[in-house]
């Protein structure tokens, strides 16, 4: 998962105002048109605003405008699936972030400039460093969040595309190392079907130096997981003697036995991968993050 930073530019003017609540919807509106036109250009679904993934992504803006990064990482340490998750999101989602950064303070008006000239920077990239234009072009996602923040010297933007086609039923947020429970849910577009589920784990994100945060890198899922897979007949085996634990049940519902099998506090995150009938390709549509310790 992405991403290079948008790069920083200067430039001077006025005065910089903070944009207020009332301020941050156009934006968002225009952002939003921007990308839609962007993706009917590529052949691609156009996608809807949600207004979670606004206030995830815009939280992020505002930390790292306030403290003049640009990171998928937070000064918590959380990385993007993980704040949206622990914001009571379900979906599986890819972050762009963009910064632009002034030498004097600038007028009102110039920030709606920066934020299309970040944005625009990111799809007009080119293969082999496309990971932002990629993300807005993803033909699995069906929504999408921004996030605009100006502090003092410093604009920055934050970009949430969502892949929303499982409901998953409630669930677990905390838990004790080694719990058990059952993760359950429903696809929500019969053309589509949950291939494996993974539960990845990795330590509890501790805050880092904001020297850290400085330095442009790119995030994805951890390497230690469980892949868990649709439960066979009696009669049949996966080529490891296993049988699979993952059941369904009609109307594309499924649930499946979880287990927190690492001793050491972190983080576990379940993503569902799912599959459209015919097509080889599966894609992630959960990162439900628990958290254990």
């Amino acid at each position: 998962m992405l991403a290079l930073p948008a790069s920083a530019v200067a430039r001077h003017g006025m005065r910089t105002k903070v944009p207020s609540a009332g301020d941050l919807l156009p934006l968002q509106n225009q952002l939003l048109s921007l990308v839609n036109q962007e993706r009917t250009a590529a052949g691609l679904t156009v996608l809807k605003l949600d207004e979670l993934a606004c206030r995830v992504a815009e939280q992020h803006a505002i930390d790292m405008a306030e403290h003049a990064f640009l990171s998928h990482w937070g000064r918590d340490g959380r990385k993007p699936y993980q704040r949206y998750s622990f914001a009571g999101g379900t979906d599986a989602i890819e972050e762009n972030d963009g910064a632009t950064d002034h030498g004097a303070p600038i007028a009102s008006e110039e920030i709606a400039s920066d934020l299309i000239s970040m944005h625009t920077s990111m799809h007009d990239e080119a293969p082999p460093n496309d990971g932002h234009r990629k993300t807005i072009l993803g033909a699995q996602h069906n929504h999408v969040g921004f996030g605009l923040a100006c502090r003092g010297l410093h604009v920055r933007l934050s970009e949430l595309y969502v892949a929303r086609y499982v409901a998953v039923d409630p669930h677990l947020s905390s838990a004790r190392p080694r719990s058990k429970f059952i993760f359950s849910g429903r696809v929500l577009n019969p053309a589509y079907s949950v291939e494996t589920i993974d539960v990845f784990y990795e330590a509890l994100p501790a805050p880092p130096k904001l020297s850290w945060l400085r330095t442009p890198r790119s995030y994805s899922m951890p390497d230690e997981r469980n892949t868990l897979r649709p439960r066979l007949a009696e009669d049949r085996d996966y080529i490891d003697g296993s049988k699979g634990s993952i059941e369904f049940y009609g109307r594309g519902r499924f649930r499946v036995p979880i287990k927190l099998s690492n001793k050491t506090p972190g983080i576990y995150t379940i993503v569902v991968w799912i599959q459209k009938f015919g097509l080889t390709t599966p894609f992630p549509a959960t990162q439900v993050c628990v958290r254990a310790e």
